[in-house]
């Protein structure tokens, strides 16, 4: 979850999923393959050297991108969001 250090603070980014594209990126630099293997998120994520965590996150993001494809989407609404 992303954590904001003042109280009114949001993300810049408006556009659909990018809440869980900003967890995914934070989830992904904080992970040991990262941190201590200097690697890109896209190396780690390529890897598949990442924590179950960043896994769910990925897979939701997949999830909230395709629904913004998916016509009856419209009327359920996004996933992730």
């Amino acid at each position: 979850m992303m954590r904001y250090t003042e109280e009114n603070e949001r993300l810049v980014d408006k556009s659909p999923c990018a809440g869980v594209r900003a967890d995914l990126k934070f989830c992904l630099l904080e992970s040991d393959c990262c941190k201590i293997h200097k690697k890109t998120p896209k190396e780690c994520l390529q890897s598949g050297n990442v924590p179950t965590e960043c896994q769910a996150l990925r897979n939701t993001f997949f999830e909230c991108k395709r629904s913004l494809l998916d016509n009856r989407q419209r009327f359920r609404g996004r996933k992730g969001y």
